[in-house]
């Protein structure tokens, strides 16, 4: 059929013309998003998730939602090598420079310029190619300890007076979450704290791979009762089965009841696995219906895909170690499984390879779904692995 008029969107962080299986979610993002603009007490969220199950597309959404409900809104992912204060700092900047209309100077606002312009200094954070604001003086005494535990909280605290004067609010939103250094993401926990206590228009989401969680425990005691952490895993049967139809339909084309079951089996529901096997069976197909066959060809382009992209893109900044303990694991199953378990298969003491293990989770490769096991971030991964050993001479 004709590609021009493929309605499937493969691709990272691509929204899909189908959005399947989220309601719940963005209902919660809805009522949140509500309560906070009316001063009323609302947990902020993190959305915890392997790869490949539409954690950004939901978080592009949720930011949809809060512009819609007359947010400033900024969505940032924090990625390896990069401190949190970097990441969020432009963005603030922005959206204070936004609050402080020209037509009605604000003293509130001022005053959170300055401690924006503060704390920047005190981090030696150059925040853009233009000055944080004309005639702005660093704030003495707010957020310039150089302590972030201290700083963080005071920061977003002035951003939330900002809001509130002008009768708005803010919602931060940050992708990757599980790349936020320990001591870092403590920092945004008291902030958010802070936020809380004071009733402060200013909401945090974020995403992140599953390891987050421990994270946040590791790092304030509380930090349970801050956020919440639903988990987004791979869309129920019917849902998938929207997914791939409803596209499709709108298209004026048809699915073959068993190609549909065929192309949920192959993906096991992942959304992003999805959009690829409907991308690839909607070309191979010649006419409506889409058959079994068709998604079975598919199958074949879709794998050589991820293959080249998907999978490859996190294999190559692995490490040989790191390969070979992936490989490992992979020789098992698909998990998870105990480090004991690995250790065996390489013939090696587990103690040998536990820093190999902390560096693919640092990386976001593999997690600790219970003490003594690991199981990969990346669903399928195991049989991509098994493929490239099939390759090897």
């Amino acid at each position: 059929m004709d590609p021009i008029t493929n309605p499937y969107a493969p691709g990272a962080g691509s929204q899909p013309p189908e959005l399947a299986g989220r309601n719940d979610v963005l209902e919660r993002t809805r009522i949140t998003l509500a309560r906070v603009k009316q001063g009323r007490p609302a947990k902020s969220f993190m959305l915890v998730g392997l790869r490949g199950v539409g954690k950004t597309v939901l978080l592009n959404r949720i930011q949809e939602i809060a512009e819609e409900a007359g947010y400033r809104a900024a969505l940032v992912e924090t990625p390896e090598g990069k401190s949190l204060p970097e990441v969020l700092l432009p963005s603030l900047r922005r959206i204070l420079l936004q609050l402080d209309s020209k037509e009605k100077v604000n003293e509130v606002v001022k005053r959170s310029l300055m401690v924006l312009k503060g704390f920047a200094n005190t981090l030696k954070i150059t925040v853009g190619e233009v000055e944080i604001g004309l005639g702005i003086d660093p704030a003495h005494g707010v957020a310039d300890s150089g302590d972030l535990e201290a700083d963080l909280p005071d920061l977003l605290e002035a951003v939330g007076r900002a809001a509130k004067a002008r009768d708005t609010a803010v919602a931060l939103i940050i992708d990757e979450v599980q790349y936020v250094a320990e001591a870092e993401f403590s920092a945004l926990i008291m902030a958010v704290h802070r936020i809380s206590q004071k009733q402060l228009p200013v909401v945090v989401i974020g995403a992140g791979l599953p390891q987050l969680v421990g994270l946040a425990g590791k790092s304030k005691s509380y930090a349970e009762r801050l956020f919440d952490y639903p988990q987004i895993g791979a869309l129920a049967p019917t849902d998938a089965q929207a997914a791939l139809i409803e596209p499709a339909r709108r298209e004026g084309v048809l699915y073959e009841p068993d190609a549909v079951d065929e192309a949920v089996r192959v993906t096991n529901g992942y959304p992003y696995f999805l959009q690829e096997w409907g991308y690839h069976s909607w070309n191979a197909a010649i006419h409506s219906p889409i058959t079994r066959n068709d998604v079975a060809q598919a199958t074949q382009t879709a794998l050589a895909s991820l293959d080249e992209s998907f999978f490859r893109v996190r294999f190559d900044r692995l490490t040989p170690r790191e390969k070979a303990y992936l490989f490992a694991m992979a020789g098992l199953g698909s998990g998870p499984h105990r480090s004991g378990d690995i250790a065996s298969r390489l013939n090696v003491a587990v103690e040998s390879i536990a820093p190999v293990r902390s560096s693919l989770i640092k990386k976001g490769m593999v997690f600790s779904p219970a003490h003594g096991d690991t199981a990969f971030t990346v669903p399928m991964f195991d049989e991509y692995l098994a493929r490239q050993q099939h390759l090897k001479p």
